[in-house]
């Protein structure tokens, strides 16, 4: 099933479009990269995916709730806050997944947000089958690597139980094995049922990821052009 759909989606501000002509579908269990030059507007148009931030033209729809994992200048981990404190602050805020809504939240979800008075951090990645991620419970926000920042951010996106995933500029600052192993992270969410759609400069070889690339040359992008307008989950 699609969880987001696009048809010409574009946005233009009064100095010119940020992205434009964008037919894009992504559908349970799929993941998607979006690829582009700088100013391509790839996080404007995730953000919008989202429900984050505002479309001018086209057509977007989009079934079931979104989140966001590590958007840069967006969405990033509180400085001052613990890996484990994060995810267990995340569960706090969430609650209880509603009786009504156990059937559309995945296993995985339900048993972490149950799991927050035990071993909150434990229950939670291996609920995002990151069980190997390169991820210490103990390490501050501030001291995150890129890498780090961007599991932290997937972990968090899952609790919530969406059914579509975002993250931005998912390879930035990591070296080759760093990058290989945040793929098939990416991967990995997808086949748990998850849509997942995500930003990067390439796609490692290999990846099965549904490749869309943005940005035409000739009618260069804008960037972010105010602050995205956040959505209650």
């Amino acid at each position: 099933m699609n969880i987001v759909e696009t048809s010409g989606l574009g946005l233009r501000t009064r100095r010119g479009w940020v992205y434009r002509d964008v037919d894009l579908t992504a559908a349970s269990g799929e993941l998607v990269a979006l690829t582009g030059p700088p100013g391509s507007g790839r996080t404007s148009l995730l953000l919008t995916l989202a429900g984050r931030f505002p479309h001018s033209h086209g057509e977007l729809r989009r079934r079931g709730p979104a989140a966001l994992g590590q958007v840069a200048g967006v969405h990033e981990p509180d400085p001052t806050l613990t890996v484990a404190e994060h995810i267990t602050e995340r569960l706090l805020l969430l609650g209880p997944v509603p009786r009504r809504r156990r059937r559309l939240v995945p296993v995985a979800a339900v048993r972490a947000r149950r799991a927050y008075r035990r071993d909150a951090y434990a229950t939670a990645v291996a609920g995002a089958g990151l069980t190997d991620a390169p991820l210490d419970p103990d390490r501050y926000g501030r001291d995150l690597t890129p890498v780090e920042r961007q599991v932290l951010g997937l972990v968090l996106a899952s609790l919530g139980g969406p059914s579509l995933i975002v993250a931005d500029d998912v390879d930035a600052g990591a070296d080759r094995p760093e990058r290989e192993w945040m793929w098939g992270a990416l991967e990995r969410l997808a086949d748990q049922g998850y849509a997942v759609v995500a930003s990067a400069r390439a796609v490692e070889p290999g990846v099965a990821a549904t490749a869309h690339r943005i940005g035409d040359p000739a009618v260069p992008a804008l960037a972010l052009p105010a602050e995205p307008t956040e959505v209650p989950a």
